[in-house]
């Protein structure tokens, strides 16, 4: 299994598909690394020989793409910069709620988690 940025990517896939596991690489971006590596986008993964992962590895460091770790710490220190300045975008984040203007009277789901029934409830039994 080749280890990649810290993943380990998939055996059986072809090499563009496998390198979208890690974290920051998309399709497009996993076609450049392959270019730049010089290594056939069908190539499977277990077939690929060690002087081909490393040449995977040096792409990734000379396209300076941020990935995993680097790029979620990015990512959470944005999202920190918004809450600490009180953007509208930064209280989204706070309360949990969507960010990018999507409707919340309905959906919505994702972000605010299951539904909270707001009412009354089951009146008591009076004997």
């Amino acid at each position: 299994m080749a280890r990649i940025a810290g993943v380990d990517i998939p055996r059986n896939k072809k090499v563009a598909y496998s390198l979208r596991y890690v974290y920051g690489i998309g399709h497009s971006q996993a076609r450049n690394i392959c270019d730049k590596a010089k290594v056939n986008q069908e190539t499977r993964v277990e077939n690929l020989k060690e002087k081909d992962v490393i040449a995977i590895r040096k792409a990734i460091t000379d396209l300076e793409i941020k990935v995993e770790g680097e790029l979620r710490s990015s990512v959470g220190m944005n999202i920190k910069r918004l809450k600490d300045i009180g953007t509208y975008r930064g209280l989204r984040h706070r309360r949990g709620l969507p960010v990018n203007g999507q409707r919340t009277k309905t959906n919505a789901r994702t972000r605010k988690g299951r539904k909270k029934t707001v009412g009354m409830g089951k009146k008591a039994v009076v004997k």
